[in-house]
């Protein structure tokens, strides 16, 4: 994925089928200069982890 198109998932009140290392994630913020993504898996909201959004991958 880059970065304009995690922006967009982001942004929108729709929730997308996006998942990182195979498990479903919630985009919270995308850093497009840099990037990276802040995440959190949707079966535990409080790890967050800040990753590159080269890794996301929309289902």
């Amino acid at each position: 994925m880059n970065a304009q198109r995690a922006q967009e998932i982001a942004s929108s009140s729709i929730m997308a089928n996006v998942t990182y290392n195979g498990e479903n994630i919630y985009i919270e913020h995308v850093d497009q200069q840099n990037g990276t993504a802040t995440i959190h898996s949707l079966n535990d909201p409080n790890n967050k982890q800040s990753v590159s959004v080269t890794s996301l991958q929309e289902q």
